[in-house]
């Protein structure tokens, strides 16, 4: 049996032809017509050049063109790399470099992002969403013209389907590759785990996050209408649970907070709402026991791009009991912590989680040598520390890769490291996370400055805003006398400390 992702939309218009399958942008789209949509799709990139394996860079805010690419894509064999719109010029290059795609679609919101990196990356025919803008033609036009008769299908199983880029290691952005068959084990995992999910699913993450783009095999293995915003808003998100009988939904908790910040608790239409997934970082206690006392359980979810997002989630009805907890393994998901020489660790010790199922990565794109690092022996090595309690609930409890989770949005102190030691006031840097009430962590900085500069704090964030993205730019930055490092160099974060502090000893 030949997986191919994009089959499963053509299979789900099959069944449920006038169902909707998206609300998005006030417009109603059934299954029917997303198949059509996703047909024609796999024509206008074959159209532009696109073969098997080749990729498609998606630069633009949530809408039903992200099913058209994933789908279409899924269908014709290329390769869907969804951009995290908020980088900046720099970071796209990097990306646009790395991923070397045949076409990059685009929202008008990005005419000068894109223009930016032009000249900077080898050449790529360039789509436009709404009107065409010189020589890069309409999306819509393109569409309008293309048949929407059934593909040819081409790729599927082990093939990759998508790329989703997570982060910076060592000045290079890190392409995670995700297969059809991931996606199938992802969604099959899901299925047999979550339930009480649908008929009608709010989704208001960025489709460049696996905490969004994951959920589409799963729409349509259960005939899930998905209610897209085309970027998150708390009251918008609010009227569109009441306006569509969402009964669902899957946010960060940053959006949690938000929401709750709106007076939703006194919406009629909360009393429908039956699952809250909340993901990307840890849930606060305070916010969960706020939703509780509403009525309203909120379900963590722990998960990883690498793993194509589902490793662990907590049942509602432990919500307050295993505070903190991120629950059980998922269904066909195994989940093992283990010490450095890869044996497991006991009850209420601290070990590595690693995890072994159909829907972990088949690597990282073109590095070879990091993908090996990841997965040994078919385990894929997390990085992050765990500990599970007598029940054998799990409690992520640090990260060994120092990852900041900031609105989650995953940030490396490497990569705003780099950033700052580029002032030229600047002798060295070292940013940490910080417990944030609102964005889970943020990002801080202290810097070493040159004898007798008069660097200031706004100076240092005036200078990272520049050169990253915003949500990754410290909120604080503090100055001290040294960055302590061992003798081969690492760091010693948990020894810097300020110069007010040294100047009270």
């Amino acid at each position: 049996m030949n997986v191919n992702a994009g089959r499963f939309l053509t299979k789900r218009a099959m069944l449920n032809p006038g169902t909707v399958g998206l609300v998005a942008e006030g417009k109603r789209y059934t299954f029917h017509e997303l198949n059509k949509r996703a047909n024609r799709m796999a024509h206008v990139t074959d159209g532009l050049g696109v073969r098997p394996g080749d990729r498609v860079c998606v630069v633009a805010l949530n809408g039903v063109e992200h099913y058209d690419l994933f789908f279409g894509l899924g269908k014709n064999g290329g390769i869907l790399v969804p951009v995290n719109h908020r980088l900046s010029s720099a970071e796209l290059r990097d990306v646009i470099e790395d991923a070397g795609p045949r076409v990059v679609v685009y929202g008008p919101e990005f005419d000068g992002l894109i223009d930016s990196i032009r000249d900077e990356v080898p050449p790529f025919r360039a789509v436009r969403i709404g009107e065409g803008r010189g020589k890069d033609p309409s999306y819509e036009d393109l569409m309008s013209r293309a048949k929407d008769f059934e593909p040819m299908v081409e790729g599927g199983n082990d093939d990759e389907l998508v790329i989703i880029y997570t982060g910076w290691v060592a000045g290079k952005p890190r392409g995670v590759m995700l297969t059809h068959e991931n996606f199938l084990w992802a969604s099959i995992t899901m299925s047999a785990t979550l339930n009480r999910l649908g008929p009608s699913f709010l989704l208001p993450l960025p489709f460049f996050h696996i905490g969004a783009l994951g959920w589409l095999p799963f729409f349509m293995h259960r005939g899930i209408s998905c209610v897209l915003p085309r970027k998150f808003n708390p009251h918008r998100f609010v009227e569109l649970v009441n306006e569509e009988g969402v009964n669902s939904f899957g946010v960060v908790p940053t959006m949690l907070f938000f929401i709750k910040e709106t007076g939703i608790f006194k919406e009629k239409g909360m009393d429908r709402v039956e699952n809250i997934l909340s993901y990307g970082s840890a849930t606060p206690s305070d916010l969960i026991r706020e939703y509780a006392g509403h009525g309203i359980r909120v379900r963590q979810l722990y998960g990883l791009t690498e793993s194509s997002g589902p490793v662990l989630v907590i049942d509602g009805e432990y919500a307050l009991e295993k505070m903190g907890s991120c629950g059980l393994p998922f269904f066909h998901t195994e989940v093992r912590l283990v010490d450095d020489n890869g044996l497991d660790v006991p009850v209420n010790q601290v070990g590595e989680v690693i995890i072994r199922a159909g829907h972990v990565m088949k690597g990282y794109w073109d590095k070879p040598e990091a993908t090996a690092d990841a997965v040994r022996d078919g385990w894929l090595y997390t990085g992050d520390l765990a500990r599970t309690d007598s029940d054998g609930f799990f409690y992520i409890v640090d990260r060994k890769k120092q990852l900041i989770i900031t609105g989650g949005e995953n940030v490396s102190p490497s990569e705003i490291e780099a950033a700052i030691v580029e002032h030229p006031e600047v002798v060295d840097a070292a940013v940490v996370g910080k417990p944030d009430p609102i964005w889970g962590e943020r990002a801080e900085a202290y810097v070493m400055k040159k004898p007798g500069s008069g660097l200031t704090e706004e100076e240092v964030i005036n200078w990272c805003a520049q050169r990253i993205a915003r949500y990754k730019r410290p909120r604080k930055v503090e100055f001290v006398r040294e960055i302590p490092r061992t003798l081969t160099g690492k760091l010693e974060k948990r020894r810097i400390k300020p110069e007010r502090e040294k100047e009270g000893d």
